[in-house]
């Protein structure tokens, strides 16, 4: 009889319980650390390692919940759908912001390896730190990074603007839905955006839409400034 760890369930089953019990802890205890998606990473790996449980064993069930990433970024079109025409008003100052966003991104990254000596491969593989997993990962392919470093930077950036944006922008005087979805989306992509849909539908909105803005962007810009910075 195959162990049931080694079940695609199994996978599933753990990575549910440690998110929900992450959200029952942040609902309790108002602290900013206790992000739900960063306490949900540390239970199951906490898991893993207590029982001796492998990456790829528990990933057969995680690679089924990575597969709904792509259907989730796209239900965000259903936002985008309903506030199209607030959207519509303000499109020539969203995609200056996303633009400058993504392309300071970019560059601040890459000179501040280079200034610290970091090796060429941290470079190539931290470069797309601002756009969702998925993109940032096929970024890393073609400047021939390594794609788990680059899951862990994105994730963590994720994590970061997730726990830290919101109440950075206000305390620099930002209230508005629109510039807040819009700064969540271009440097937090989705658990940025799941942030902004806290703040509201409209920030929700133009958080899912800057994401993929960025990510499009991201994509032509992140390997020639590599090939520039590597010469």
């Amino acid at each position: 009889m195959t162990e049931l760890y080694k079940l695609p369930v199994f996978g599933i089953v753990i990575t549910l319980i440690a998110f929900f019990s992450a959200r029952t802890l942040r609902t309790k205890i108002k602290f900013v650390l206790f992000n739900p998606v960063l306490v949900a990473i540390a239970l199951i790996i906490l898991f893993l390692v207590v029982m001796d449980i492998s990456f790829d064993d528990y990933n057969k069930g995680g690679k089924v919940l990575s597969f709904f990433l792509g259907p989730s970024i796209v239900a965000l079109g259903v936002l985008f759908f309903e506030k199209y025409q607030l959207i519509k008003h303000n499109i020539y100052p969203f995609l200056l912001a996303v633009c400058c966003g993504g392309i300071i991104s970019i560059f601040s990254v890459s000179l501040i390896t280079v200034v610290m000596n970091a090796p060429d491969v941290i470079i190539k593989s931290i470069v797309p730190l601002s756009v969702t997993t998925p993109i940032a990962i096929e970024i890393t392919k073609i400047t021939q990074g390594i794609p788990s470093i680059t899951a862990g930077v994105v994730i963590a950036v994720g994590i970061f603007g997730n726990a830290f944006g919101p109440g950075f922008l206000k305390l620099v005087g930002i209230k508005s839905e629109t510039a807040m979805g819009t700064a969540l989306g271009t440097a937090a992509h989705g658990i940025g955006t799941a942030r902004a849909l806290e703040v509201g539908h409209l920030s929700g909105a133009y958080s899912g839409l800057a994401m993929c803005v960025n990510g499009i962007l991201t994509t032509l810009i992140a390997p020639y400034v590599v090939i520039w910075i590597l010469g």
